[in-house]
């Protein structure tokens, strides 16, 4: 599994200030204590030698069993005792404990060189931010698509869509695997599909990056004409290991931004980088708009997938 390294970071950073914020919450919460009750310092000193021999006896070439279970029974003496004094005064057993937000891992994200539930679950949370569809992802997945809204062939059609892009989607690998052109008018389920593929992507552990064309354009333009570069890192459109490129042919068309979408394209598919782009465009609007090397790409790397029927946002709102 892969994550972005931009999520990467912030979750190491966030697991961090946990960590330490529990450590600095300790350690206030045991002055305290122990100002009050100041004979658990004896025992949390008796604690830490009785930790020590117990290591120590158990890293022995020489095992002296007896001694260890001696070694043992002191310890769960001493801390049964600790517990006692705290209970006596009001406190809970655990309060001269360390409290964790994840005592698993103990905030480090690991558990001996596996990744925590933790660290992942908050990759996840990073990623849905990271890839621009935190707002829909929480309303929009496979299961939430209904092909009620559609008739004949076309629901036929939605239905096809639906299987072949959810099974793309859970047997997602994150290199080499397809790529999809969204073909049809708007409102007929191109976004509420790729979006889901995004969602089930994200949660297999994988980086996604769904922007719309205009909002690649403007990374470009942010970069070469001195804007906010730093917030709109085009590097992520190569790095992702899924990109979603949304409403493509509603960007304003020019050299510049042509080139822009060719580069993102054909790097993606040089590297065997899956890419999937919706456009309202029809194959003939596509020849028009854009040169040969962005169709002929488009046209022969990218699997079709073409979307028919009445407006379904329309319906819906009628329905209301």
């Amino acid at each position: 599994m892969s994550y972005s390294r931009k999520s990467l970071v912030a979750v190491r950073e966030l697991l961090a200030a946990r960590r330490n914020r529990a450590i600095t919450d300790f350690e206030n919460r045991r002055l305290e204590i122990v100002s009050e009750i100041p004979e658990l310092l004896g025992i949390e000193t008796k604690l830490s030698q009785t930790g020590t021999k117990i290591m120590s006896a158990a890293l022995s070439h020489e095992l002296d069993e007896k001694k260890l279970e001696e070694l043992k029974k002191e310890n769960e003496d001493l801390l049964r005792r600790k517990a006692e004094i705290l209970i006596a005064h009001g406190r809970d057993a655990d309060s001269l404990n360390i409290k964790y937000t994840c005592p698993k891992c103990g905030d480090t994200g690991y558990v001996g060189v596996d990744m925590c539930g933790c660290m992942k679950r908050e990759l996840i949370r990073a990623e849905f931010e990271a890839s621009g569809l935190s707002s829909l992802l929480e309303s929009q997945s496979f299961d939430t698509f209904s092909t009620d809204y559609y008739t004949g062939t076309d629901k036929v059609r939605a239905e096809t869509n639906l299987r072949l892009l959810r099974e793309y989607a859970e047997g997602f690998t994150g290199k080499g695997d397809d790529s999809w052109l969204l073909v049809g008018a708007t409102g007929l389920g191109k976004t509420h599909l790729s979006t889901s593929v995004a969602k089930t992507v994200i949660e297999k552990g994988h980086s996604v990056v769904y922007e719309s064309a205009q909002g690649i354009i403007s990374a470009f333009e942010a970069k070469r004409f001195g804007g906010d570069y730093e917030s709109n890192d085009e590097e992520r459109f190569y790095e992702a290991e899924l990109l979603i490129i949304d409403d493509l042919g509603v960007e304003v068309s020019n050299q510049f931004t042509v080139s822009c979408i060719y580069n993102v394209i054909n790097t993606r598919i040089c590297g065997k980088m899956p890419t999937i782009i919706n456009t309202n465009l029809t194959q003939g609007e596509l020849r028009e708009r854009y040169a040969d090397r962005i169709t002929s790409r488009l046209f022969g790397e990218f699997r079709p997938l073409v979307f028919m029927g009445r407006d379904v946002r329309g319906q819906k709102i009628a329905s209301r």
